[in-house]
């Protein structure tokens, strides 16, 4: 019994990511919000009644991809963060952090690049929620780097979603690079790299609102 327990469970979870990687293939073809449960299920092999031991709706297979498109990037994150010269040297580890999380997972990032302005509108804010996630998460680093501990919780934040900014744009820029190029690679490290310095370089001179 405990085999044939272990075996279904193994055949369940094939099946779960069946249908999620059906479903980003067919999204970046066609647009989330555009495909069938139909679609997605015959696309992986299963039968339609199947989708409902894994998902309440479509619009619940998309919130858990939003949900698995960002937790890779925010335990690579975290993971960083334990590393003392990473955060001597932020700058340009955050912006190797991205282009590898992207390239590790294009597919999953593709669909947040795509569904976080012309999906359906849970989806959109899932991404949203996410990305807000990750700027509170980011502010906490932040806040510890010089001539920024001592700013107002506001400020830090708006820093935080700079940069966060900054690395959606050049996440979606890794999404539509051409296989085998790492000169394009090289010029989306670089160009992240001298944006955020630019950021920076405004730290020690801007007044926060704790000082004014």
């Amino acid at each position: 019994m405990p085999a044939q327990a272990a075996a279904r469970q193994a055949q369940k979870e094939r099946t779960h990511e069946a249908l999620l990687t059906a479903a980003l293939d067919l999204s970046r073809r066609y647009g989330f919000a555009q495909i069938s449960l139909r679609q997605v299920t015959g696309h992986a092999g299963v039968v339609p009644t199947a989708f409902y031991r894994h998902f309440d709706s479509m619009e619940q297979l998309g919130l858990v991809l939003v949900e698995q498109s960002f937790a890779t990037l925010r335990r690579m994150i975290r993971d960083a963060q334990r590393d003392p010269h990473v955060f001597d040297n932020i700058i340009d580890a955050s912006a190797a952090i991205l282009v590898d999380a992207v390239k590790q997972n294009r597919a999953h990032f593709d669909f947040v690049a795509r569904e976080r302005v012309g999906g359906s509108p849970a989806v959109r804010r899932a991404i949203q929620h996410e990305l807000d996630l990750f700027v509170s998460e980011l502010a906490i680093v932040l806040a510890r780097l010089p001539h920024i501990e001592t700013w107002s919780s506001e400020d830090v934040q708006m820093v935080a979603r700079l940069f966060v900014r900054n690395m959606v744009s050049h996440a979606e820029e890794v999404v539509d690079m051409p296989d085998g190029r790492p000169d394009l690679e090289e010029q989306i490290r670089d160009g992240a790299r001298r944006e955020m310095r630019v950021i920076v370089i405004g730290f020690r001179d801007w007044r926060s609102a704790a000082h004014r």
